[in-house]
């Protein structure tokens, strides 16, 4: 029931990180990956990671703000594979501010690369889903689609975005044989919260205060995740959200 393999799998963002997680993931389930990204040396090694895994496994370069590259993308893991099961629309960045103090640069640039990238990928990918008969989109979210903080006005839109994005393409994709859903990440260990708690003297101690399960997430909590979403044991499940944020998000 959970067994990926023959299936086809594009990770974007899957060099590091979170990404990095839901790809290893999908290959230890059995399936084809190709990882999506902009920095070259972390795609090789990405790769390496998952061949060690017994995965067959790809990189590809990506601007996810730019439109023709990542329909290319899509178009160039589906020949490389011969076909697309999967989609993983993980690429992400933050720039944070207060809302007053938000330069419509940097507003722009994270709804590009957050929530603009996955709605092109997904419409790239939906023939190759429909195709194969076993579709699925899982998007990257976040808990701040749930609640607000104070300097992620233009992250938060973007990720309230996605959530509201996954539930249009569940309804209008589910007669063309695709699911589509989202999980929600809290605090996880990547490069991305790094610079957060270099900037928040007292964030690592204040998740750990509220975080039932007293730690922060790391990758790998990320594989499990996405092997259930991608297998046929979630045929049934489609538009949810998931957090995965070891109860932050309903700890009142």
């Amino acid at each position: 029931m959970f067994d990926l393999t023959g299936r086809a799998a594009l990770v974007t963002g899957g060099n590091g990180g979170i990404g990095l997680g839901f790809a290893r993931g999908l290959a230890k389930a059995g399936a084809a990956v190709t990882v999506a990204g902009r920095n070259t040396a972390k795609n090789a090694a990405a790769v390496a990671e998952l061949t060690a895994l017994g995965a067959r496994a790809y990189s590809i370069e990506v601007d996810v703000t730019d439109e023709a590259s990542i329909r290319a993308m899509v178009t160039t893991a589906a020949e490389r594979m011969g076909g697309l099961d999967i989609l993983v629309n993980n690429a992400g960045t933050n720039i944070r501010n207060r809302p007053e103090l938000v330069r419509m640069e940097d507003w722009h640039t994270v709804l590009a690369t957050n929530l603009t990238s996955g709605m092109i990928a997904s419409q790239a990918a939906h023939p190759h889903l429909k195709a194969g008969g076993v579709g699925r989109v899982i998007n990257n979210g976040s808990m701040l689609s749930i609640f607000g903080l104070p300097f992620h006005a233009a992250y938060g839109a973007s990720k309230g975005g996605v959530v509201q994005m996954t539930k249009s393409m569940a309804v209008a994709w589910a007669q063309d044989g695709i699911t589509v859903n989202v999980v929600l990440p809290g605090w996880i260990d990547t490069d991305l919260t790094k610079k957060a708690r270099q900037d928040m003297t007292t964030l690592h101690e204040d998740v750990l205060r509220r975080s039932p399960i007293k730690r922060w997430g790391d990758p790998r909590d990320f594989e499990g995740v996405a092997a259930f979403l991608a297998s046929d044991a979630a045929a049934f499940i489609t538009g949810v959200a998931i957090p995965v944020d070891g109860g932050f998000s309903v700890h009142g």
